[in-house]
């Protein structure tokens, strides 16, 4: 395995880093409502300061128009609570076109990237404008390197010296663990809404892993796939050609599936809709019903399938989890895993919503590792080529 260059080969003292992180946190009312980014960015924050460096942190935060600054996305809130997580002053850098000092040991945090034109189209002037405030480049921002923008990509070329901040660490070998460095039965847990999230992943380890186990809103199209009825559940009509190829690939090739067998059900897409059980047999699955969980019997087969399992990797949800009567599912899929963890089975967890499902199910501190990247950490596994890891990686 290729590792990355690591920010303990670097000679830091007196010296300015310019990190890329991943502040895109929840915010209600100008307050944090999840705080879980930036505390994973503190091991490399603290660690640079340790050193001797002055630290530069840059950062997105929502979708605002580029180069429009809007209030509502600024990054100032985090800088406030970047204060207290530190105990020290964070400076301001409201231009970044106009550099100013950087002193040792102490943190700078810009105004979000996306406030100024360049940073969606990589443009290599805002890159150049970036790099004239540091030395050296740390990469920390894993939920972004999927993305070829200006300060994950064009500016990172621009430094001889770039390096991988601790969370990048953390995240690509932990992604390994379920890529190259796999102990037998390796089993995958893939839910969610959408078959066309997950087919590229599907594709590229299902020739690895040992046991399948789909849920979620994408199993429906497996299941019409199949001929089973699903009345009014979620269905991707054109990605069903491609759920069967998977099906008759995973069968060819001897791989164990588990699709539901049964859903918990509504008439409405509504957290107070009366919820009923049925199984996925002809006759059985009313039309006017959708399905929004797995169902008791699915749970009680995912408890077999599971046990045993010596590599675990858990993206997306079984259920509308968000929901308490659309969260058995997801929550008891959750513990089996946090079991087998904790019998010695190795467990990565997918960030975005599994990660919020991990906590809601209180299972956060009994896994291995969870993710801090949804559409990052899927392309990796997918086996694509993500533009922030290919400039470390050159």
């Amino acid at each position: 395995m290729q590792g990355l260059p690591s920010l303990h080969q670097a000679q830091l003292q007196n010296r300015r880093a310019f990190v890329r992180v991943d502040f895109n946190v929840p915010l209600e009312d100008g307050r944090i409502t999840d705080d879980r980014r930036i505390r994973s960015a503190l091991p490399t924050i603290q660690y640079l300061l340790k050193e001797g460096a002055g630290v530069v942190l840059c950062s997105h935060l929502g979708r605002p128009k580029e180069g429009q600054p809007d209030p509502k996305y600024s990054l100032a809130p985090v800088r406030a609570h970047l204060e207290r997580l530190l105990g020290q002053p964070v400076g301001w850098i409201a231009d970044p076109f106009t550099p100013q000092p950087i002193e040792r040991g102490r943190v700078y945090l810009m105004e979000n990237i996306r406030f100024f034109p360049g940073e969606t189209t990589n443009d290599p002037q805002l890159a150049q404008a970036l790099a004239q405030w540091a030395d050296l480049y740390v990469s920390d921002a894993f939920g972004s390197l999927h993305r070829a923008h200006a300060s994950v990509e064009a500016l990172a070329r621009l430094f001889p010296e770039r390096y991988a901040g601790f969370l990048v660490e953390a995240e690509w070998q932990n992604a390994q663990r379920v890529l190259t460095q796999i102990e037998s039965p390796y089993l995958v847990v893939i839910g969610g809404a959408k078959v066309s999230d997950k087919l590229p992943l599907l594709h590229n380890l299902l020739s690895r892993l040992d046991r399948l186990l789909i849920g979620g809103g994408m199993s429906y199209t497996f299941l019409h796939a199949l001929g089973l009825p699903i009345g009014k559940s979620l269905l991707e009509r054109e990605q069903v050609e491609a759920a069967k190829e998977i099906l008759s690939q995973a069968e060819k090739m001897g791989k164990k599936v588990l699709l539901p067998s049964d859903s918990v059900a509504a008439t409405e897409f509504r957290a107070d809709a009366p919820a009923r059980v049925f199984p996925h047999e002809v006759g059985a699955f009313p039309e006017g019903y959708m399905g929004l969980d797995i169902g008791p019997a699915t749970i009680q087969a995912a408890s077999s399938f599971i046990s045993g399992s010596r590599t675990i990797l858990w993206n997306g949800p079984m259920g509308v989890f968000e929901w308490e009567a659309f969260r058995q599912g997801t929550t008891k899929i959750a513990e089996y895993i946090a079991a087998e963890t904790a019998r010695g089975a190795y467990s990565l967890v997918g960030g975005g919503d599994t990660a919020a499902a991990a906590e809601v199910a209180d299972v956060a501190d009994k896994v291995s590792y969870i993710s801090t990247g949804g559409g990052a950490l899927l392309e990796l596994l997918a086996g694509e080529t993500l533009p922030g890891l290919a400039v470390l990686l050159s």
